[in-house]
């Protein structure tokens, strides 16, 4: 009787934590569902009162007039290119130094890991004149590359690469440096085939972070034929009135590359074979 009363109270436990993770879930929801159907209304709905979630009238003029007046390609190109090379460079920067400071044993790996952690304590505004100073120096003002390099290295990838790799074994390295592979190699053969669920999950962030990046390609960046998607979607929003139809049309359309982004990659995050290799 007593273990039949303890299944029923966790039964009704779970439904109850169901029911609250389903509340949680649609208030978070919502206001993207709101945001994707207000990118659907004309401009004569969006400040109607009482505010109504579904629009009267479906339209899709607000993505056409944004495609159109913004330019969409270029700003596309712009952005992506410089999202997709600094994630690659932040993988590759994030991964040899993660694998440096979890396999080998030096006091002063041990210090400069800490420095970089530390990193993580400044705002990105104290950063940001020294950085720019550098970047003047170099050349890099107003040049894609200017955006790209001060973004490679990112203290978060790098810890996620050490906490990983050290969690492999040290026989596994052992083994392979017996059968007389060298440490490139060892690296490229088995420690980053075994480390793809952290790579593509480090590529998502890296590549949201980048895409939707504002401020310091707005500092960088003088050019308008240079500009970045998000740089071009603030352009909409003048000094006395604003396009709401327009801005959150472009803005639906700006996130529809992480959208696919994501969906293309989520599985290998939960890649159950991690570790297949670590037998």
């Amino acid at each position: 009787m007593t273990s039949k009363r303890h299944v029923k109270d966790r039964n009704i436990t779970s439904i109850l934590l169901t029911f609250a993770l389903l509340i949680l879930g649609l208030m978070y929801l919502f206001p993207l569902l709101w945001f994707l159907l207000s990118s659907l209304k004309p401009g004569s709905e969006l400040f109607t009162y009482p505010l109504k979630l579904l629009p009267k009238s479906v339209t899709f003029t607000n993505f056409l007039d944004a495609w159109t007046m913004l330019d969409f390609v270029k700003y596309f190109m712009n952005t992506l290119l410089s999202a997709v090379v600094t994630t690659i460079l932040t993988v590759i920067a994030s991964a040899t130094c993660g694998y440096a400071f979890a396999k080998y044993k030096m006091k002063w790996l041990s210090i400069f890991f800490i420095c970089i952690l530390a990193t993580t304590m400044l705002p990105t505004e104290v950063i940001m004149n020294p950085t720019f100073t550098v970047i003047r120096k170099l050349g890099l003002y107003d040049n894609l590359l200017g955006i790209i390099i001060p973004s490679i290295n990112t203290a978060t990838g790098i810890l996620m690469f050490r906490t990983f790799f050290s969690s492999v074994p040290n026989e596994l390295i052992e083994s392979a440096r017996i059968d007389g592979a060298s440490d490139g190699k060892i690296f490229l053969s088995i420690m980053l085939p075994i480390a793809k669920p952290i790579i593509f999950t480090l590529s998502i962030f890296s590549f949201q972070w980048r895409w939707n990046d504002y401020i310091w390609p707005l500092i960088v960046l003088n050019d308008p034929n240079k500009y970045t998607l998000q740089i071009a979607i603030r352009s909409l929003v003048g000094a006395e009135n604003v396009n709401w139809s327009l801005l959150i049309a472009a803005s639906v359309i700006s996130i529809m590359p992480l959208l696919l982004v994501f969906l293309a990659f989520q599985h290998w995050i939960l890649d159950s074979n991690a570790t297949s290799g670590i037998k």
